[in-house]
């Protein structure tokens, strides 16, 4: 049992958070439906559901972005807030948000982060920069967390950004509450460990639990049903815009929570890919470098899926990039269905005539264009062929985007969204079916499941089986052991830019991964 499940323990009891009765339609699209839910003093209490189950929509009407149907009430330690929650007031009122994208400032300090929004707020003409840095020096002691606050928070790790913006959120909700010791406040996590190694869950984990020691309550929305199993005293699960259930989490086991998210049984996955024997060598890299990796020998074969992966700073992660010419001061060579690549002048133009695609981690920045809509994301690659006697328009290339976006399960399927209007679940089910439709020799992906729901996920799986099926080379880059161990014909375990271990056939587990990770750090030191 890890630290974070040892810390667990029963919530104080009493309601600080009370929602009834709360609904939520855009045009004719329900989002939630008569949702009533309460997150005791000192909880934490996990939220789940699948992409577009309603979670973002209500943890927007907590946030004020949204405003509720009439009838909904929510009641934070017994009193009535106003809907919608004006925006200034969410905070002084005892609620704190941490996003995924944390909202820090990175060429600032820790502690002009930590104290942002109070400085704001503050009628001091000066600001005594001495007296704030032992301040937060302080309240770093008390969460027993490493920080410097001179520090830029540029140089921090991905793990401690996400400490400190979590006990900035704890920071603001203490100091609105300063008069009202009863109401020590209700944090609302969202989605904040996917970019993190399993050492900064475990961190985070222990933070959460010292914020509740204090009595405030926390909400953790996650798509990781092992990670709500591990923090949570009870969790409530959406589906389609409805309640499910709520649960006592030590009580509910992981099928179960599976079960209700997705509304049916979901056995453990067991896809063709695994028994394709790879017919022949597509692609030949040797000495592959970049900064942190390098240099990497490997062969992957014509309908291998082959998986790489490491701790964090590994370098794993870096390879994708190298391979389609993505990444600057790369080296090397890559022999590719008999064409000879030199890496150190490859682009990601010459990548694509050389029938390779790519599908980075960060969706909206760098795999897809949130602004534009579904239909031009998708069809991208291949506006050549869509082109008409008229040139190329929009009906043609919705009419195609849709047609993908049906077989991918898309859902909403309307291409002329814009792609950031979609769930992640949806977004990364687009953004495959953009590079699957091209059938490349070789397919490049880059945690291409992070932060999705279990149904999407196996959707996923599903369409990269046919793909390797088909004759495609799939390198997929990841940190979830559990995913690579189901999906994966081989797993090259990376330490310090090196491959440190091969797994493959009975070998390859998820308890195996994990072990090699750590061990090959060790044998590096």
């Amino acid at each position: 049992m890890s630290q974070a499940a040892q810390l667990r323990r029963a919530p104080d009891g009493g309601a600080a958070l009370d929602i009834r009765h709360l609904s939520k339609r855009f045009g004719g699209a329900r989002a939630l439906e008569d949702v009533s839910l309460s997150v005791a003093r000192g909880e934490v209490h996990g939220l789940l559901g699948s992409n577009g189950s309603g979670k973002s929509t209500l943890i927007k009407v907590l946030a004020g972005f949204h405003t509720p149907e009439p009838g909904a009430e929510v009641r934070l330690y017994g009193e009535a807030l106003p809907l919608p929650i004006p925006g200034p007031e969410v905070r002084a009122r005892g609620l704190a948000f941490v996003h995924q994208h944390l909202g820090l400032i990175p060429s600032l300090s820790v502690t002009e982060n930590l104290y942002l929004g109070q400085l704001a707020n503050a009628d001091d003409w000066a600001i005594n920069w001495p007296r704030l840095n032992a301040q937060a020096a302080d309240v770093f002691r008390r969460f027993d967390l490493p920080l410097d606050p001179h520090a830029p928070v540029a140089a921090l790790s991905a793990v401690q950004q996400a400490l400190l913006a979590i006990v900035r959120a704890y920071e603001d909700i203490r100091h609105a509450s300063e008069d009202h010791a009863d109401r020590p406040g209700v944090l609302i996590l969202d989605e904040p460990t996917p970019f993190l190694p399993r050492t900064g869950v475990e961190q985070l984990f222990r933070l959460i639990r010292r914020c509740t020691d204090t009595g405030a309550s926390v909400i953790f929305v996650s798509h990781d049903v092992d990670e709500v199993r591990e923090i949570t005293d009870r969790a409530t699960i959406l589906r389609d815009g409805h309640l499910i259930d709520t649960v006592v989490t030590a009580d509910t086991g992981h099928d179960a929570f599976v079960e209700r998210i997705i509304g049916k049984s979901l056995g453990a996955y067991h896809g063709e890919a695994r028994t394709h024997a790879a017919t022949g060598t597509a692609a030949e890299i040797r000495a592959a470098a970049g900064p942190g990796v390098g240099p990497v020998d490997l062969d992957i074969g014509s309908g291998e899926i082959l998986g790489l992966t490491g701790l964090i700073g590994s370098g794993f992660d870096a390879l994708p990039a190298i391979l389609y010419g993505a990444r600057e001061g790369a080296s090397g060579r890559m022999t590719l269905e008999g064409r000879p690549i030199d890496l150190s002048h490859f682009t990601p133009e010459l990548a694509m005539a050389n029938d390779i695609a790519y599908l980075p981690a960060d969706r909206l920045g760098e795999a897809g264009i949130g602004s534009l809509s579904v239909g031009d994301n998708v069809a991208m690659p291949v506006f050549d062929k869509l082109r008409g006697v008229l040139g190329l328009t929009t009906r043609a290339i919705e009419a195609h985007a849709g047609t993908l976006g049906a077989a991918a399960g898309v859902k909403p399927n309307v291409p002329a969204l814009p792609l950031s209007a979609l769930s992640g679940g949806n977004a990364q089910k687009a953004l495959m079916a953009k590079w699957l439709q091209v059938s490349p020799h070789l397919l490049l992906l880059d945690e291409p499941t992070q932060g999705v729901d279990v149904g999407a996920r196996q959707q996923i799986w599903e369409a990269l089986d046919r793909t390797a099926g088909a004759g495609s080379a799939i390198l997929i880059a990841s940190t979830d052991y559990d995913q690579l161990a189901e999906i994966c014909h081989r797993v090259l375990i990376f330490a310090r830019g090196s491959i440190a271990a091969e797994l493959t056939g009975s070998g390859l587990t998820k308890d195996a991964i994990a072990e090699h990770c750590y061990r090959s750090m060790s044998r590096f030191a």
